[in-house]
């Protein structure tokens, strides 16, 4: 079995990071960063890079794949030949799945027109626009399509797709040896949550 995750310039890291993490440790399997050509890709910040290992041409058929957001999702879903790519890959992938704005891209491909998504909150009109059904939910399943919200949500979909490929078994080694039990001292994570002031500023800009 094989995962790529799609690199692009200004993606931002805990999306692809995080997913990668844990879908990692799936027993037997190969995880990629594949991105238009080889080498180093910086996230949205430009202060860290990932190596993308294989080109768009050398990944042709992963039984996973992963697209990160960020703000310059919003460009890649205009990018027809990464649009092109995600297309071809989505024929024959078991699972097709994103964190964050990076359902923008599989919406700009045309793969989640009708079908139930989420994204970050920021991003929601955006998605409805692109064709989707977007939701509140932090991970969405639609057929072999799998959407998460904003970046930290990420990592609760590799456990969602852990258990489904692996088994719960699996999915809880590696939450239990990741130590993921999430304790944040504020009750801030979602706009119904956060202080409205802070909301409003976001929603401003």
């Amino acid at each position: 079995m094989q995962t790529a995750i799609l690199l692009y310039e200004g993606f931002t890291s805990l999306d692809a990071v995080g997913p990668f993490e844990l879908i990692s440790h799936l027993p037997g399997a190969e995880t990629v960063f594949v991105a238009k050509e080889t080498g180093p890709v910086r996230n949205d910040q430009g202060n860290l890079a990932l190596v993308a290992d294989r080109t768009l041409a050398e990944v042709t058929s992963p039984d996973i794949l992963l697209v990160p957001g960020g703000p310059d999702a919003r460009q890649a879903m205009r990018d027809e030949e990464l649009l092109d790519w995600v297309r071809a890959v989505d024929a024959t992938s078991t699972w097709t799945t994103s964190v964050c704005t990076g359902s923008l891209i599989l919406a700009g491909a045309g793969l989640l027109k009708g079908r139930r998504a989420t994204t970050h909150w920021l991003a929601m009109d955006e998605l409805k626009a692109a064709g989707a059904e977007p939701t509140g939910e932090r991970v969405v399943f639609d057929g072999k399509y799998v959407t998460a919200a904003g970046v930290s949500s990420g990592i609760d979909m590799a456990l969602h797709l852990l258990g489904r490929v692996a088994g719960d078994q699996v999915a809880q080694t590696v939450q239990l040896m990741t130590e993921y039990d999430p304790q944040p001292p504020y009750d801030a994570g979602s706009p119904e949550k956060a202080p409205a002031e802070i909301v409003a500023r976001w929603r401003d800009r």
